[in-house]
């Protein structure tokens, strides 16, 4: 059975840029403030004819160009989002739409906040290794600006819009690929990062919508202790399953959520910042996307060679955490 292997990748960052000096304007806040507590610097913000499918249909076009591949030769979709266009049709069904793919392919969402992309990958895996199907258009994709509080000063300097994609095939040497993997949830946290309105719990109301349910909301200390804590730890058991101690590691992908955050969990993995990929400060905590676009930006900028070993950690709502180890 073959490994997964990430065969091209690309982003797309929507071209409206929202600085902390225009949040400055919208809420009481600061640039010294924001940056000294999160890292973030600026965030990118989806125009109002932008959905997330057009969002993956443009990251989608030069990860399948990196790849080598045509639309034809997709086999699935996995769309990992929390920002969906519809609740259905799933956002999956309407990239294989615009991106001209093959009728009949299975293509579906999922919802596993920011650890989504980890989630997706080990999914892609999985139907690779069983022979399912050959090639995978594996995205995460966020537009969260749509459902941030925008006078909650607390959360609204966080989160930004965006999307990366990864095109998943058979690794083309059995040393290379997925090697170790861990995914994780604990739904008794849920409530600390939630979006409490708009499902079958609190469908829409003129209620829901005067009380600021449909938006983020987050208790950000009791986040940032679990956060740490289950990176961390999904770091060292990816790790331990590949048999590779940290200092191996040539590149550290975590998810952009908190440059405290990425510190810390440096710290304990003992994987030095020179060796993490840092773009908080330039996207913003962009959920399921920061993974995937942190990546692509790895890779272009030639960070990543052949045979690098590569490691992706996440977490998010649900609580949901994970780590992928790939050998790149």
């Amino acid at each position: 059975m073959a490994r997964a292997w990430i065969a091209g990748t690309g982003a797309y960052l929507p071209a409206k840029v929202l600085t902390n000096f225009d949040l400055e304007k919208m809420v009481d806040t600061s640039d010294e403030w924001i940056t000294q507590r999160t890292g973030i610097k600026e965030r990118h913000i989806a125009a109002e004819d932008e959905a997330v499918s057009d969002l993956v249909i443009k990251a989608a076009r030069p990860a399948l160009e990196m790849a080598g591949a045509a639309p034809q030769d997709i086999d699935a979709v996995i769309i990992c989002t929390i920002t969906p266009d519809n609740s259905f049709p799933s956002t999956a069904c309407l990239v294989q739409k615009g991106l001209g793919l093959r009728p009949g392919i299975p293509a579906f969402d999922i919802s596993a906040a920011c650890s989504g992309f980890v989630y997706g990958l080990i999914i892609a895996d999985s139907l690779i290794r069983t022979g399912a199907v050959k090639c995978v258009l594996l995205a995460g994709a966020e537009i969260l600006s749509r459902i941030t509080n925008w006078t909650d000063r607390n959360t609204c300097v966080l989160f930004g819009d965006g999307a990366g994609v990864a095109i998943v095939a058979p690794s083309p040497d059995p040393s290379r690929g997925l090697v170790a993997s861990c995914w994780h949830a604990d739904g008794s946290l849920g409530d600390l990062l939630i979006q409490p309105a708009g499902g079958s719990r609190l469908p829409a109301s003129a209620e829901t919508v005067a009380a600021g349910l449909h938006t983020i909301h987050m208790s950000g200390n009791e986040v940032f202790k679990h956060a740490v804590r289950a990176m961390s730890q999904a770091a060292e058991t990816v790790l331990n399953q590949a048999r590779i101690p940290p200092e191996e590691v040539k590149l550290f992908v975590p998810h952009q959520a908190n440059i405290r955050i990425l510190e810390a969990t440096c710290q304990r993995t003992r994987i030095p910042l020179e060796r993490t990929v840092l773009a908080i400060d330039r996207i913003g905590n962009t959920s399921a996307a920061t993974i995937p676009i942190g990546l692509d930006m790895a890779v272009r900028e030639g960070r990543i060679s052949a045979g690098d070993a590569v490691l992706l950690d996440a977490f998010g709502g649900g609580f949901t955490w994970g780590a992928a180890l790939v050998r790149w």
